[in-house]
């Protein structure tokens, strides 16, 4: 009877509680959730603790958006994750309300917390040789983090039935509670969704280049560029091959003025 009270609890009024200052808003018909950390913080600790529901989280940007108007697989994934982090200054274009959490520190604090808490963590992804050295920088940061590092296939997009077979078993092995994976967006977030029943996980969560940002941390804008949204600008200046990707910006606020206009 206690067992069936506490489900209850933890089911319904935990989960009123914790959607209080959780909203929703439509941006370009994808789904971004308007939370603060702290509630991004209790909600995965909750989450890890009721684990009977296994989740993952993405965090959509601008340029995420802009892909999802034409891969509908890649919108649906989206909007069925278990949490939307705006991921993009541009966001707030669309809705003033949207407040950006950078993916990278949602990482970071997560990471953190799991030192705290003795969840297991693994890291999935990343360019040769950076996974690695991403690990070796975080177990000199977290003394008691459980750690693992998987660099995974370079192109996971091609990577053959028996490939993925493997890749899920190497991760079963290890039962990380926290799964971080960096393929790239799209890439990544598909593949979470599309192995989410198969992993021996609690929480997987999309983290694209957050992993480079470990090892190489001054691709990462200073906090003052970043506050007023030019963290675009500072990647370009360090990366001039991302002008490409870049210009889906401008594609982003068309589309978003267009809207408004309506």
């Amino acid at each position: 009877m206690k067992l069936l009270l506490k489900i209850i609890y933890q089911d319904f009024f935990l989960s009123k509680m914790i959607k209080k200052d959780w909203y929703t808003s439509i941006v370009l018909g994808v789904r971004v959730d308007r939370i603060p950390m702290k509630r991004v913080l209790k909600t995965v600790e909750d989450w890890m603790e009721n684990n009977r529901v296994k989740r993952y989280i993405v965090t959509p940007n601008p340029e995420m958006v802009i892909e999802a108007q034409k891969d509908k697989e890649f919108k649906r994934v989206l909007n069925q994750a278990d949490l939307r982090i705006p991921d993009g200054m541009g966001l707030k274009l669309a809705d003033k309300r949207i407040k950006r959490l950078a993916g990278a520190d949602v990482m970071m604090k997560l990471i953190k917390l799991a030192d705290k808490k003795g969840w297991k963590v693994m890291l999935l992804g990343g360019k040769p040789g950076i996974a690695e050295r991403a690990g070796s920088k975080l177990q000199e940061r977290f003394k008691n983090l459980q750690l693992a590092v998987l660099a995974g296939p370079q192109k996971i997009k091609k990577v053959s039935v028996e490939e993925n077979r493997n890749l899920i078993k190497s991760i079963n092995e290890f039962k990380p509670d926290l799964l971080l994976v960096g393929f790239g967006h799209g890439k990544q977030e598909k593949w979470i969704a599309g192995n989410l029943n198969k992993l021996k996980i609690k929480v997987a969560m999309g983290v694209g280049g957050a992993i480079d940002y470990l090892v190489k941390p001054w691709l990462r804008a200073p906090k003052a560029v970043q506050i007023i949204g030019l963290e675009w600008w500072w990647r370009l200046m360090l990366q001039p091959w991302r002008l490409k990707r870049q210009l889906k910006l401008i594609k982003f606020m068309r589309l978003v003025l267009e809207q408004k206009t309506v």
